[in-house]
């Protein structure tokens, strides 16, 4: 296993899905690592958990990602927590499925707003700090970032914006010694957009996207993977 000792974390919606499965992941590597979530409930139990793994040190913070002082108050709170940030997970998102013609104003802007957004206000606020340590910035995309698909405009629309936000933030970085990665998974077996988290046997599974994200961090100082699409090996045929 990666030995991630020493190293700090913060991962966002890091309370349940890919989110807690990644911060599961890093803790049990031996890096300290702070999840921010919106719900202060699913945070304390998911804290209590990580922390319980018995391996690095755990923090989480009440944070909503589409608030710029919400992101920079927890990059802050990690620095202060751990002395410093190598890590940065941009994992906080949602989805609403809906076609344009009934789409509310409000359903567009938080997913705009939670999705692309707030990977802007923290990536922004932890440059600085992962300058100092050579750290990585890994966003958590979707296939939806490059397959559009009947109803998922607003999320297609961040989806996509993110993929090219991370790859024209990979290049203004890379000098600094910060790698910058996009993770694309396609259908995840969670609650997500308010599905039932069984959904179906062939669909990957959180601890699937977590793997990816350790493989990268685990990759030597000069080598630099980019964009990583996930893929069921055996969806659904149709």
């Amino acid at each position: 296993m990666l030995d991630l000792t020493g190293s700090a974390a913060v991962v966002t919606g890091g309370s349940r899905g890919i989110g807690l499965a990644i911060a599961e992941t890093l803790v049990d590597c031996g890096a300290s690592v702070l999840i921010a979530a919106r719900r202060s409930a699913d945070l304390e139990k998911a804290t209590a958990a990580l922390a319980a793994r018995g391996r690095g040190p755990v923090r989480g913070v009440a944070a909503d990602v589409s608030s710029e002082a919400d992101c920079e108050r927890l990059v802050s709170a990690s620095v202060e927590a751990f002395g410093r940030l190598d890590i940065l997970i941009n994992n906080a998102g949602v989805g609403e499925f809906v076609n344009v013609e009934e789409m509310p104003t409000a359903a567009w802007r938080v997913q705009l707003a939670t999705n692309l957004d707030g990977v802007f206000f923290c990536c922004r606020a932890a440059i600085p700090h992962l300058k100092r340590t050579r750290g990585w910035i890994i966003n958590i995309a979707s296939l939806a970032s490059r397959n559009a698909f009947a109803g998922g405009a607003a999320y297609n629309a961040s989806k996509f914006g993110l993929l090219g936000f991370s790859e024209a933030l990979m290049l203004e970085v890379r000098h600094a010694g910060i790698r910058v990665s996009c993770v694309m998974p396609g259908s995840v077996a969670t609650e997500f957009g308010g599905e039932a988290a069984a959904g179906g046997d062939w669909k990957l599974h959180a601890e699937d996207v977590a793997r990816a994200v350790i493989d990268l961090l685990g990759y030597p100082p000069r080598a630099l993977p980019s964009r990583v699409e996930l893929r069921p090996t055996r969806p659904p045929k149709g």
